[in-house]
């Protein structure tokens, strides 16, 4: 099959694989049909991730059809058009028990905290991801889910990772009726988050970015307040002054390591690798939130320590919430918003490319080159239909 192959930072490019194959009687094969590229992606694709491998596949957004199923599996069929949320989730454990799906105690072994995600290097349990025409998806019982007819691919698709992530990024940050929500990040999360954060409640949205064309579209989309912070001398004391002095009410970080806009933390977070990336966003998110007030964190960042202000968080009462989203808790809700046009995650597409050419997609991703917001890998059988039987494995 066609898939991903990384070679090293900066460096990916579409190969020949073996095909996957059922290797234990609850996976499940499943045919690319939609795949994405993430900006969390990019940590691995800037060689911010440990233990990113050369071989390895990523993509943690993807939707497909139902090839072959193991003999253990009875919630699918061959056919079933599915999306595939981006954790692997065992359904049993005490975090999947309490829908903390990205914690999954069975589906990352070597890791104390992240469950297993597709395509994410070993740190999140080496599994090949979605950039393929082909992916194996162990317990396929408990995480795909049948797409409903009524429900687009483009949609779809958006809704293994990047809506439910922007969707609970507003959701951990607690809003009530009328709150002034900052949004650090105008990626494709951010933009989820700022539409999400209406949903919600908020009274007022402000994204916060430097690139020009992610604020004009999240402006439009999103019908949110913008500012560039390469035009704002100190961000803290920027966002007091738009809210009477006091700070917003939730702040939420839809960057993580990857951040640009101080040459400290750039210097020791993302070039000299001296921290877990850039935390320059989690103290402008510290810094500009009210006292008592919420921050929410789905932003990446690496497993080791970063320079953060704690003692601001302790003197101003904040309550901090990270986690990674547990998507398919919040899949039901979300097509719900689709179903009644109040969420069009297909909207913020613009660019849409053959697998083969993936080389050049990271690259226009990765440099926000050709007004790029969010890219979709179009695999090269991805409207192919085979007559297809399911497997017998014991």
């Amino acid at each position: 099959m066609l898939a991903m192959n990384y070679r090293g930072p900066y460096r990916v490019r579409a190969d020949y694989k073996p095909d996957p194959v059922i290797e234990h009687p609850g996976d499940a094969i499943v045919r690319v049909t939609r795949t994405c590229i993430c900006g969390s992606d990019l940590h691995l694709y800037h060689g911010m991730v440990p233990d990113t491998r050369v071989g390895h596949t990523f993509g943690h957004e993807f939707i497909g059809v139902v090839e072959d199923i193991g003999s253990d599996v009875r919630n699918l069929k061959v056919g079933d058009r599915v999306m595939v949320p981006f954790n692997l989730f065992c359904g049993s454990c005490f975090y999947c028990q309490h829908e903390l799906y990205g914690n999954c105690h069975n589906t990352n072994p070597e890791a104390a905290a992240v469950g297993g995600i597709y395509g994410y290097s070993h740190m999140a349990g080496g599994y090949d991801g979605g950039q393929a025409e082909y992916v194996r998806v162990p317990m396929a019982d408990v995480g795909p889910m049948v797409i409903p007819d009524d429900i687009h691919d483009d949609d779809a698709v958006l809704l293994t990772d990047v809506t439910p992530t922007g969707y609970q990024a507003a959701e951990m940050g607690d809003i009530d009726e009328g709150d002034t929500v900052v949004i650090f990040g105008a990626g494709p999360i951010g933009i989820l988050a700022a539409k999400s954060a209406w949903l919600m409640g908020a009274g007022r949205v402000i994204v916060v970015d430097e690139v020009e064309y992610r604020l004009e579209f999240v402006k439009r989309w999103a019908q949110c307040e913008v500012v560039n912070f390469r035009e704002v001398e100190d961000m803290a004391e920027h966002i007091k002054k738009m809210t009477d002095w006091m700070g917003a009410d939730v702040c939420i970080d839809c960057v993580g390591g990857d951040a640009a806009g101080s040459i400290a933390q750039t210097l020791t977070g993302r070039l000299m690798k001296a921290q877990a990336g850039s935390s320059t966003v989690l103290h402008w998110a510290i810094n500009s939130v009210r006292k008592g007030g919420n921050v929410s964190i789905v932003g990446i960042y690496g497993p080791t320590f970063n320079m953060v202000p704690m003692g601001n968080v302790l003197n101003k009462g904040l309550t901090i919430r990270a986690n990674q989203a547990s998507v398919k808790r919040h899949l039901p809700r979300l097509i719900e918003h689709i179903r009644e046009g109040r969420l069009s995650p297909k909207d913020i597409i613009t660019h849409r490319v053959p697998l083969e050419e993936i080389s050049d997609a990271y690259h226009i991703f990765s440099s926000k080159l050709d007004n790029c917001i969010k890219t979709v890998l179009i695999p090269p059988r991805a409207h192919e239909v085979r007559a297809v039987k399911a497997s017998t494995v014991q």
